[in-house]
């Protein structure tokens, strides 16, 4: 049985789902507002030819709608990999109280991986961070849709 973190994590999931349906990096996310989904969101940069279409931009967004406000004090991010620096800036801006993600990225990944912009004691924004919440399936996700892009590139190739 999922505990609160893991059931919100597997919406993400199912919406990394959809994100590779379409082709996209399979990352999905959502923002949670006193236990609610307020927003979610998938990578979308190809589809929409948005660099700034990763599934947290997305996810805040439209959660900034719902709350008709930019920032997002109180509210928790849940997405299925570590976010890059530019959705650490978003979330910092937003005010996001909370971060929850599966899957580490050795990359890109700014909460450990590469730089640890959370425990920056510089920033004026601070946000508690869990890690590794269903990261298996996450990675998994993630190496059967890169093991599926190699394939593709190779029969193209070869």
């Amino acid at each position: 049985m999922l505990d609160v973190d893991g059931e919100f994590m597997q919406v993400a999931l199912d919406l990394a789902r959809q994100a590779q349906i379409i082709g996209e990096v399979p990352v999905g996310a959502i923002v949670v507002h006193q236990g609610m989904v307020i927003g979610q969101g998938f990578n979308r940069p190809i589809a929409h030819a948005d660099p700034t279409a990763h599934a947290e931009i997305v996810a805040m967004r439209d959660a900034a709608l719902y709350l008709q406000n930019y920032r997002l004090s109180g509210c928790t991010l849940y997405v299925t990999l570590e976010p890059c620096t530019m959705c650490l800036g978003a979330m910092f801006h937003a005010r996001i109280g909370r971060l929850v993600f599966a899957a580490t990225d050795p990359k890109t990944g700014a909460c450990g991986s590469i730089i640890d912009l959370p425990a920056e004691n510089r920033l004026n924004h601070h946000m508690q961070v869990t890690a590794g919440i269903m990261a298996e399936e996450s990675s998994a996700l993630l190496k059967q849709f890169f093991a599926q892009r190699r394939n593709r590139a190779e029969r193209k190739t070869g």
